[in-house]
């Protein structure tokens, strides 16, 4: 079972719209070219699909992974509006992937950049869990880790511990996939008695500069996704970049 993570994408309702150091949507083609060669099983897209919060930038992005060669699922991230996101393609809260199960979860707080999942979310977690022993990931948008930049940190997951507390119960969790923070990361969290792996994908949008005090975008590198092959319990991943031409403001 091949799944690919694509995150961020950060598309306008105008497709030639610049974002800091490039266009959006001619950046998400090239990593949709690219994940298409993969021959990928499934892909998740972990949040920020719009920028501007528009119909048609919901429209182009379920248009673009339409063309994906396989079933692909979306989950919003903190710039996401869940109304016009289930317009245009349905929100689902877990995804069987034969030996294993993909857990996704909505961290969005609305009109806030930060993320958390409060009581009945993490209880819902749990209650998948207990239901399933299948080896499981889970997927989010924001970060429930530090991931060394002071100012992304400052808006990941407000309610890191309780999710860590949550998934202590679970071994079955192999591993946590993370958007928001626009940059490759990859850590193991002791958790009970276990461990998870927890890991960060570069945007298809633009990256963020990493160990950052201050928010800085990071120029010089390129989009990307993660690809993860699921074993008998066991999951390999790697990190591919996309090379795009610099647009010109």
């Amino acid at each position: 079972m091949k799944l690919i993570q694509i995150t961020d994408t950060h598309l306008h309702a105008d497709p030639l719209a610049h974002s800091r150091t490039g266009v959006p949507m001619a950046q998400l083609e090239a990593v949709v070219a690219a994940v298409i060669d993969e021959r990928p099983d499934a892909v998740i897209v972990t949040g920020d699909i719009s920028q501007d919060e528009t119909p048609a930038s919901y429209a182009a992005a379920a248009r673009l992974f339409d063309t994906l060669p396989c079933p692909w699922y979306w989950l919003p991230g903190n710039h996401d509006r869940l109304d016009l996101m289930a317009a245009e393609r349905e929100l689902v809260d877990a995804v069987d992937l034969g030996a294993w199960r993909m857990l996704l979860l909505n961290t969005r707080v609305p009109g806030k950049p930060q993320g958390a999942l409060g009581k009945e979310k993490l209880a819902a977690l749990a209650a998948y869990l207990a239901d399933d022993s299948r080896p499981a990931l889970v997927a989010m948008h924001h970060p429930p880790v530090a991931v060394g930049a002071d100012w992304m940190d400052a808006i990941g997951l407000e309610d890191r511990d309780a999710f860590w507390r949550t998934l202590s119960h679970y071994p079955q969790v192999q591993a946590v996939l993370f958007g928001h923070a626009h940059q490759a990361w990859a850590r193991t969290v002791a958790c009970a008695g276990h461990s998870v792996e927890v890991y960060g994908c570069p945007a298809a949008a633009d990256q963020f500069l990493p160990r950052a005090v201050h928010f800085a975008v990071d120029a010089e590198a390129s989009p990307g996704y993660r690809v993860m092959t699921l074993g008998e319990g066991e999951l390999e991943t790697r990190l591919e970049r996309v090379a795009v031409a610099k647009a010109s403001a």
